[in-house]
């Protein structure tokens, strides 16, 4: 826009002409238009003021000067009004002619400024009162022009908005900063305005008035209103589906969905589920729908109601209900939703049903969306939705977006279901698969816990065992394979088969983490996905009250004992070699032999019970050290300490979702000195009665009678093969523990079992054989179960 006196010098030079020509207001104004055409193209000067006083208004193309210095072609519309007070004006509206057919599209081409235009333009003098309106004005206003010449906004406007705009007329009359689409209602209320404002001044820069411009934005404000609502319906389902996609508990998707939606979409809402899905069971069919019962599983309102909330929270309990309102049944067994747009609506729906009819009046709900939640075509539940009071009431978009809601919702639900369904069945397993009872050894108590992780995790592979060994000794195992769930579980149990198979051939700890590497290829479950496991392995020796460790890449055990000089006791975690984990190549393992206290406890456990994602691993080892030197003493179970260790540590108790623990703590006792007997016999033959006497009078002793005949056979035949080969002295050592072991040794030259008939022997009566080094040499050895007693 810009304004010219009528010998065409520039008196107010519009944002939009600086645009187009890249000439400001401080260059244009004061100056004679005619200094910005260019010399080529000839001045339509004269043509223009004869249009203009004979019509006072004229059309045409003229071109101008860019500041840059290219030619522009314009477009003006141009008109003449009288000034009161002074000369007349000249109004001209510059369209740049490349831009013209779209300003067409958009303003629906002008025919005329103060005539046919659209917009409503008004031009006030220096005391702010009118002096020029179009008819668009007069209609926007609803005002005649003649009512509004000489007066101001204060005069004609409602108060609030007239006061608001008198001032900020007052502010581009006084600053020349023009104002730009500021929304207003309409003076009725019903509508939207964008008003701007722009200063008029003369050649001296002096200010004549103000001139605005308005346009009627009701249809804009509305669609405007249409595209948030959409906006914030994608949001929301952003946003819900942000929340719910990583759960894989139903409880939990049903709370996060309802806290979603309220206070958002709703003021109350419900999630059901069909009780059987609730539990992990297989998609209902049309006859469980039709007659099985509902569990909520979500409940949010945007408003306390202590008298209705027993009613509302029908599932808080973990109970079930039958879905007998008239809004729910129906949807449940069509699938079809249900949309009560008003209150009328709902009194008509409720009326066979008092009881719901007065929840509903109580509430104040004014309408209310029922849907179902599918998955694969069936459905698994309902998602109940209500507004309240004088919210606006649920229309066909808003059922529409709470229909995608449940689509998505259904889905996430149905994925928890057959998580949950696998997370039970690899639970199962992995319980199946970890000893159920722990054997009882003399001189040794143990103790153990396993904790699955928390729902919404995967089971994995956790485990621990306990074996005993020949010779009243004992081992520890505790391990961890990689991956979560079915996989996992079935490797475990194969480590765990594993690991028994060879402790069997009494081999050492070091050797025995070597050789289970060397099977992890027949161990994986797939050739693809080589094993990854940590292991630990320790055996217990009650007689010496040696123990030998090694481990795979796992953690440290913790040692707790008495201090020699305070007595008091105290944890630390034993400081061994860490090896690599089962399933690389080519890294040894290492053992570390020691002797602990009697009455000490060694505690091997899983990485869930010291990792947290707050801290670092290492922090919490720390922190087990420290809680079991708190809580252990000689009068302190193992079943405490184990209790109190799960309890207290926090990454069982801040609320984190946690892995598996596997937990096994073992009191180091002493074998008692009764339960072992050693002889040393020269290699004469003509002992082997006495070899036989000195054995059976020591069952008797031991009360172990039965054992006699199948023990003397035994002996015999392996003291007879031993002194056979040898001249040096033979020994016999038998042990008493949780089985009876029997063992016969001779010096390293002596040629043990080199027919095959004491093992042929021994593998026919003893329930285990094996060969070994011995106190002396070479030894075969034998053990026989304890009888029932």
């Amino acid at each position: 826009m810009v304004m010219l006196d009528i010998r065409g010098r520039i008196l107010f030079w519009g944002p939009k002409a600086e645009e187009i020509l890249g000439w400001d207001a401080a260059q244009t104004v004061g100056r004679p238009l005619a200094g910005l055409l260019p010399a080529e193209h000839p001045a339509p000067g004269r043509d223009v003021l004869r249009a203009l006083l004979a019509r006072r208004t004229w059309n045409g193309r003229f071109a101008v000067c860019h500041r840059d210095g290219h030619t522009v072609e314009l477009r003006c519309r141009a008109e003449l009004f009288p000034a009161p007070g002074g000369p007349a004006r000249v109004l001209a509206i510059l369209l740049e002619n490349a831009r013209y057919e779209a300003v067409e599209q958009s303003l629906a081409t002008l025919d005329g400024l103060f005539t046919a235009s659209p917009l409503g333009i008004a031009v006030f003098d220096a005391d702010m009162r009118y002096v020029r309106v179009n008819d668009a004005l007069s209609r926007l206003g609803g005002i005649p022009a003649a009512e509004l010449l000489g007066r101001t906004v204060l005069d004609v406007l409602p108060p609030e908005m007239a006061r608001r705009l008198h001032r900020l007329q007052g502010e581009v009359l006084r600053t020349g900063q023009p104002l730009t689409d500021l929304v207003i209602p309409s003076p009725d209320g019903l509508g939207a305005r964008s008003v701007s404002m722009g200063r008029l001044t003369d050649r001296a820069g002096r200010p004549l008035g103000v001139v605005n411009i308005i346009l009627d934005i009701t249809e804009r404000r509305d669609v405007e209103g249409k595209i948030e609502r959409a906006r914030q319906r994608l949001a929301l389902l952003d946003d819900v589906g942000g929340a719910i996609a990583d759960l894989l508990d139903v409880r939990r998707i049903g709370e996060t969905l309802a806290n979603a939606l309220v206070p958002r979409f709703a003021d109350l809402a419900g999630v059901e589920l069909l009780s059987g899905v609730v539990a992990g069971g297989e998609p209902p069919t049309a006859h469980e729908r039709a007659s099985g019962p509902l569990s909520q599983i979500g409940f949010a309102s945007r408003a306390h109601h202590p008298v209705l909330e027993p009613r509302l929270r029908r599932d808080e309990q973990g109970g079930s209900f039958e879905p007998n309102a008239p809004f729910l049944r129906p949807v449940l067994d069509t699938g079809v939703p249900y949309l009560g747009e008003t209150r009328t609506e709902l009194l008509a729906a409720t009326a066979g049903d008092p009881d719901v009819a007065s929840v509903l009046h109580e509430l104040n709900v004014n309408s209310l969306i029922t849907v179902p939640l599918r998955a694969r075509g069936t459905v698994l539940g309902l998602l109940v939705v209500t507004r309240s009071g004088d919210r606006h009431a649920f229309d066909r978009d808003d059922l529409a977006l709470a229909m995608e809601l449940t689509a998505r919702a259904g889905i996430t639900l149905d994925n928890a279901r057959l998580y949950a369904r696998e997370r039970d069945a690899a639970l199962t397993l992995q319980r199946s698969l970890l000893p159920q009872t722990l054997p009882e050894q003399p001189g040794v108590q143990f103790a153990h816990r396993y904790v699955p992780g928390s729902q919404g995790t995967e089971i994995g592979g956790d485990w621990f065992d306990v074996i005993p060994l020949v010779g009243g000794r004992v081992a520890f195992v505790v391990g961890d394979a990689t991956g979560h769930g079915l996989h996992a579980a079935a490797a475990m149990g194969r480590l765990r088969t594993a690991v028994r198979t060879l402790a069997a051939l009494d081999l050492r700890p070091a050797h025995l983490l070597s050789r289970l590497n060397d099977a992890g290829r027949d161990i994986a479950p797939r050739l693809s996905d080589p094993l990854m496991a940590t292991c630990l392995y320790a055996e217990y020796d009650p007689l010496s009250r040696q123990c030998t460790l090694a481990k795979a890449g796992h953690l440290p055990p913790v040692l707790i004992q008495p201090d020699p000089t305070t007595g008091r006791w105290a944890a630390s975690q034993l400081d061994l070699p860490s090896g690599a984990p089962l399933g690389v190549e080519g890294v040894p393992f290492e053992e570390v032999r020691m002797e602990v206290p009697e009455g000490s406890v060694l505690v091997l456990y899983t990485d869930g019970l010291v990792e947290a994602r707050d801290r670092d691993i290492t922090a919490g080892v720390d922190s087990l050290c420290a809680l079991l030197g708190e809580l252990t003493g000689p009068g302190v179970s193992l079943e405490g300490i184990c209790d109190a260790v799960i309890d207290r540590l926090p990454a069982a108790s801040d609320g984190q979702e946690s892995d598996d623990v596997a937990l096994l703590a073992a009191r180091l006792g002493r074998l008692p000195a009764d339960r072992v007997a050693n002889w040393t016999f020269p290699a004469d033959p003509a002992l082997l009665a006495t070899v036989g006497e000195a054995v059976v009078g020591r069952l008797r002793d031991w009360e172990l009678g039965s054992l006699a005949d199948p023990a003397l056979r035994l002996v015999d035949r392996l003291a007879a093969g031993a002194m056979e080969h040898t001249a040096e002295p033979v020994a016999v050592r038998m042990v008493y523990g949780a089985s009876l072991m029997i063992e016969v040794s001779a010096p390293a030259g002596g040629a043990m079992g080199q027919d095959g008939g004491e093992l042929l022997l021994a593998a026919h009566r003893a329930r285990r054989w094996g060969t070994r080094h011995g106190p002396i040499g070479h030894a075969l050895w034998f053990e026989l179960a304890l009888p029932e007693r």
